[in-house]
């Protein structure tokens, strides 16, 4: 069997009036290919195994519905118009030899114009990364479009989640790299100090309860 071409299914949503963007790579790729779970949503971040939409119905308490129906994709849409947040993950298309959603494992990576995107809508003046500058992740890609430009990134705040500052298109734009939300990053969750610490405090802590505090600032 050759090479998977993982391209992405989706298109960016509500650039035209969105402040913030939410930044990642790539779905499953069994949203390229169609062959959805029961109670995916066929829409960005619509896996039924990612927590990004349980995360955000926690701090919105917005009720949303998980099957992959037009009603579950127009709840997500609408909440994200009247918030004025987009959606454009970086990357457009890229390859594997494995048929899996690790982000490590793309290969030939092609990215989208996030600096284009960025000129072209100057209102957008956050970018929400939904993982951080390990490899292949969302801030790495944006890292390699940043040098690519020449632009430099100023650290806001080294902890988690990391914060920066840009110049771009004559305004000042922030990156918000938040941990993951993937059940792939709660290994890394469970060995931070802070997350240790509320654990301790409350043993029914969980790693939903500790994104739902660590996101909800930024949305």
């Amino acid at each position: 069997m050759g090479r998977f071409l993982h391209k992405h299914p989706f298109p960016p949503f509500n650039l035209e009036a969105a402040q913030k963007l939410i930044v990642g790579t790539l779905p499953p790729p069994r949203f390229t290919t169609g062959n959805l779970k029961p109670g995916d949503v066929n829409f960005s971040y619509g896996s039924i195994d990612g927590q990004l939409w349980p995360i955000l119905e926690r701090i919105f308490d917005l009720g949303l519905s998980y099957e992959n129906t037009q009603q579950a994709i127009k709840e997500r849409q609408a909440f994200l118009i009247s918030r004025n947040i987009g959606v454009c993950d970086i990357v457009n298309a890229a390859y594997r030899d494995k048929i899996d959603a690790s982000d490590i494992g793309l290969l030939e990576v092609s990215l989208r114009p996030m600096f284009e995107i960025l000129s072209n809508f100057p209102q957008i003046d956050t970018l929400l990364f939904t993982g951080g500058n390990s490899k292949n992740g969302p801030e790495y890609f944006f890292r390699k479009l940043c040098r690519e430009y020449d632009v430099s990134l100023k650290v806001v705040s080294p902890k988690v989640p990391r914060i920066h500052q840009l110049n771009w298109a004559s305004r000042e734009i922030t990156t918000v790299s938040l941990t993951a939300p993937s059940g792939a990053a709660n290994r890394a969750v469970g060995s931070m100090k802070d997350y240790k610490a509320f654990k301790t405090e409350n043993p029914a802590f969980n790693t939903i309860d500790y994104r739902v505090m660590q996101y909800a600032p930024y949305f």
